[in-house]
């Protein structure tokens, strides 16, 4: 039986990308896109700041650094610089299987310590009065219902029970599941709003279009499952 062929017994062009090898270390274990972007951004700033130097060639000394780098020279804050930190563990550990050692003279940024801002209740409802359309409806959940912007933007009509007046978000922070609360006030224009946009999605469809986002790997599995492949 043959043995596999391994990324590094590949000829040199045939080779995938360091960032491609990332994006699918990350994308198999399911992380939000948000994650994968801020983990990709900070391992091109590394390659960028080493000098496009391969990180197989790099190591703690190199890591350390760079964010000594942001600390010293950008000014990040604490949160920043942490963020940096778990994207080039993760690649050293995950992607190139060659976990770091204690980073020895790291300097942390300094954590500072504040009260964080929230508005008022009439402060948010003043806020909220002055939009229109979808976006006092967005504002409105996301107020009422306690959504992150992604969780919002994400709701599938299924998710909203209009008779137990709760909300499913499904792969919230963490890839939990939670149920919300419905505010009573918006029921009738999300209603509204449901009713326009099926129209709108009804027209796409007999113009061959309509397609809607998949999770995982359910497109392929179902192809038929896309609507804008019904309306051929």
């Amino acid at each position: 039986m043959p043995e596999p062929v391994t990324a590094h017994a590949l000829p040199e062009a045939a080779r995938p990308r360091l960032l491609d090898l990332a994006r699918d270390a990350i994308r198999r274990r399911h992380y939000s896109y948000r994650t994968e972007e801020t983990y990709l951004h900070w391992m091109k700033r590394f390659i960028l700041f080493c000098g496009k130097r391969h990180p197989r060639e790099l190591g703690a000394g190199e890591v350390t650094a760079f964010l000594n780098h942001l600390v010293q020279e950008r000014h990040v804050a604490a949160a920043t610089q942490n963020q940096a930190l778990a994207a080039l563990l993760f690649r050293y550990k995950e992607v190139l299987a060659q976990p770091l050692p204690w980073l020895e003279g790291l300097e942390h940024a300094k954590r500072p310590i504040r009260r964080p801002t929230v508005l008022t209740e009439d402060e948010a409802q003043r806020l909220v009065s002055g939009l229109r359309g979808t976006k006092w409806l967005m504002a409105s959940l996301l107020y009422g219902a306690g959504l992150r912007l992604r969780e919002c933007l994400k709701l599938r009509v299924k998710d909203v029970d209009f008779g137990y007046r709760q909300i499913l978000v499904r792969d919230g922070k963490g890839g939990k599941d939670r149920v919300t609360i419905l505010p009573g006030s918006i029921i009738e224009p999300l209603q509204a709003h449901l009713v326009r946009v099926k129209a709108l999605h009804e027209r796409d469809l007999a113009d061959g279009c309509g397609d809607v986002e998949l999770p995982d790997a359910i497109a392929r599995k179902y192809p038929r499952a896309r609507p804008a492949s019904r309306s051929t």
